[in-house]
């Protein structure tokens, strides 16, 4: 796991030192942040691969900075929180966070989920420095071509665009509005149902490999290897 550097968002100092150690002797760069308006202004200066959020916070608390990093990009969260009810939980992957820890726990448990998150949104297998696989379909990078089952598969540059972010952010839950700002630009004056209208496009060329598609429901969609 060396090269990968954490955000730890967390305002109770001890347990911040506990885990920041953990990963750093597990060889990731850990920068720390001790409240959310903190967290935030860390994103703009600092290239991110994990981001560990405390809910309980001062400031801004974990779910607002979680639905503020999420708005703008598509950083791997795993939520922390003393609190263990549904409700919580839900709220928090509503939000878009992708996994949920609740205190107290062990930082070895914690680690070994945050290698098990990175290991699944790290992308695709690549056959070729330019090719990536996914089931049976091949996406050349150089070509800009899908084959599905040996047979090219001809997708619109907007379609080409699309698929290649869900399959560079696998594992990650990508809301509409996130899709939307990357794909079509800030400046785009249609709405999300342009997303979900590529995405039903999207489904129909790649016929049983839209099986790695997910659809979130009532945030977005996620890449899968084997949903």
């Amino acid at each position: 796991m060396m090269n990968k550097t954490l955000l730890l968002v967390e305002d109770e100092s001890l347990i911040r030192e506990v885990i920041a150690d953990y990963f750093k002797m597990s060889g990731w760069r850990v920068f720390e942040a001790e409240n959310g308006k903190e967290a935030l202004l860390w994103l703009g200066t600092v290239q991110t691969d994990l981001i560990i959020l405390d809910i309980m916070m001062p400031q801004l608390d974990g779910f607002e900075v979680c639905r503020q990093v999420r708005s703008r990009l598509a950083i791997p969260i795993i939520l922390l929180t003393a609190r263990s009810s549904d409700e919580d939980k839900i709220m928090g992957f509503e939000l878009g966070a992708d996994d949920y820890v609740t205190k107290p726990f062990s930082p070895k448990v914690l680690l070994a989920r945050a290698a098990a998150l990175m290991k699944r949104v790290e992308g695709s297998v690549v056959l070729q420095p330019n090719i990536l696989k996914f089931g049976e379909a091949l996406l050349n990078l150089t070509a800009h071509r899908l084959d599905v089952f040996g047979a090219e598969v001809v997708l619109a540059p907007k379609e080409y665009e699309l698929l290649l972010f869900l399959i560079k952010n696998k594992g990650i839950v990508l809301r509409r509005d996130v899709i939307l700002n990357q794909i079509w630009g800030m400046d785009f004056e249609g709405d999300s149902r342009v997303v979900d209208s590529h995405i039903k496009k999207l489904r129909s060329k790649l016929g049983f490999e839209a099986r790695h598609i997910r659809t979130v429901i009532g945030t977005g969609y996620k890449f899968e290897e084997e949903p």
